[in-house]
């Protein structure tokens, strides 16, 4: 299977942002890639909730994911939507940050909430509350495709290896990891957090990213990482999309999950502890 992971600079409008998403698709397409991942937040990039209610969508009323749906089934192509800002109806007002499968007839197979929320103190000056824009998910999917079992997940849950583990234990073989990485944690955590999670489960790890400045109508923007990957089982680099747009090709030999898993078996080797 290739792969071709999708490296995006998205502003905060969501119509703007979808011609360009829709031709790195068909760039991925037109590189025999059998399946494209984009990243997290592929809509729109905002830290302003007010703007946030006035662009995003229910999943019914989603222009972005009206538009994938339709290049994936045209294509014949599995398309990871890596997650959109969904209007959820919640009592709170709060948005999902889901990730979604699509599979090559154009239905969705799979949807993943994020589960963790990336409330944290990067400096001084930036600090971000994902949680008071996005209520959290609290389930784990496994989406089983006609190529492998796929473990989806988003961003900053790839600081909580506990989630990989049960992934990996319930049969996933490749793990999904769109993110719009903050430049800062992205520079020293990015590489080697996906690197672990790889090493841990046996898995290859697909990390579609966001990348450079983001501009905002209402707000100062802010920088991402970039550097999609692509994690063979054994922990190696197999594709680095750089810290531009565009698309990152891999093609994928899942016998390697097997024969990582054969020389390190650690996913049978859980032992009952006590403490601390």
């Amino acid at each position: 299977m290739r792969v071709g992971l999708i490296q995006l600079t998205v502003s905060d409008d969501p119509a703007a942002n979808l011609p360009g998403t829709l031709a790195l698709v068909r760039q991925a397409v037109a590189g025999g890639a059998g399946f494209v991942l984009t990243p997290e937040c592929t809509n729109a990039l905002s830290s302003s909730r007010d703007h946030q209610r006035k662009v995003l969508q229910a999943e019914d009323q989603d222009l972005t994911l009206a538009a994938l749906r339709a290049e994936a089934a045209s294509a014949g192509i599995w398309l990871l939507v890596g997650s959109l800002g969904i209007v959820t109806g919640d009592a709170d007002g709060r948005f999902a940050n889901r990730s979604f499968l699509v599979a090559p007839d154009g239905t969705i197979a799979a949807r993943y909430d994020k589960i963790h929320m990336f409330d944290v103190n990067v400096s001084e000056t930036e600090v971000y509350r994902e949680s008071a824009g996005y209520r959290p998910g609290n389930k784990a999917i496994l989406a089983r495709t006609d190529f492998a079992t796929l473990g989806m997940t988003v961003c900053y849950d790839i600081r909580f290896p506990d989630l990989y583990r049960r992934l990996a234990q319930g049969g996933a073989q490749i793990l999904t990891v769109p993110a719009a990485f903050n430049h800062v944690t992205g520079a020293a955590h990015w590489e080697a957090l996906l690197r672990a999670r790889a090493i841990e489960t046996g898995c290859y790890v697909l990390a579609p990213a966001q990348t450079g400045f983001h501009p905002e109508t209402a707000g100062k923007g802010r920088r991402t990482h970039g550097h999609s990957l692509v994690i063979d089982p054994w922990g190696e680099i197999v594709a680095d999309g750089g810290t531009d747009p565009g698309v990152a090709f891999a093609d994928l030999d899942l016998a390697a999950v097997a024969r990582a898993r054969a020389r390190i078996p650690s996913l049978t080797h859980d032992r009952e502890f006590t403490g601390p």
